[in-house]
């Protein structure tokens, strides 16, 4: 009885840590970071204020693990896009439809990434630069090979990489700040301006 009661720890740490970090996601997307202070994390998460500091050191260690969590699950959206073959034009609907979605199944987080996380100390750090770096590396690696395969014209992957990174989220940022509770269809006609901006400009 013992040994089992051992091995269900793991997971319901996992857990407690899970349910404060989402209390912070909510907190910081309400009051942002610089108003967030652990008792209001611990009183959102319904936990003792001691409790929080069993897992995070303070308020920027909450936005570092934030930024982990969301950031680095569109890392490996991105990779996965990344490794697998299809048009161009089709890569790179999937890179912003994997952000877009990301926005529709979690508004909170993707509010707190775009205002709080990416305009932050937290993410000049060399950790969050390289998780950046990784993005860019994904998506410049799909229009690399669109370049190779004359899908493109002879642009710069990075630059093209970091452009396309851009729209998108400048796009995020506007919805986060001008149309909170965007509709899926709003989304959707959003998602496709910013991909055919990308791949066909706005000249005539």
């Amino acid at each position: 009885m013992q040994e089992a009661s051992s091995r269900t720890h793991p997971r319901r740490d996992g857990e407690r840590r899970e349910s404060i970090l989402r209390a912070a996601v909510h907190v910081f997307a309400k009051k942002g970071y610089h108003g967030c202070r652990i008792a209001d994390v611990a009183r959102e998460a319904g936990v003792a204020y001691g409790l929080v500091y069993h897992y995070f050191q303070n308020t920027e260690d909450l936005l570092r693990s934030v930024f982990e969590e969301s950031f680095g699950h569109f890392v490996r959206m991105l990779e996965a896009i990344a490794a697998t073959e299809g048009p161009v034009v089709q890569k790179v609907e999937e890179v912003a439809t994997a952000a877009f979605d990301a926005y529709q199944n979690d508004p909170e987080s993707i509010r707190v990434l775009v205002l709080e996380i990416l305009r932050s100390p937290v993410f000049r750090e060399a950790e969050q630069r390289q998780a950046f770096q990784e993005a860019i590396g994904h998506i410049a690696s799909v229009l690399r090979r669109g370049v190779e395969r004359g899908e493109l014209r002879s642009i710069d992957p990075f630059l093209g990489a970091t452009a396309l990174f851009g729209a998108i989220e400048m796009a995020l940022t506007t919805l986060v700040m001008a149309t909170p509770g965007a509709d899926r269809l709003h989304l959707d006609a959003t998602c496709q301006r910013v991909v055919d901006i990308f791949l066909r400009g706005v000249a005539v």
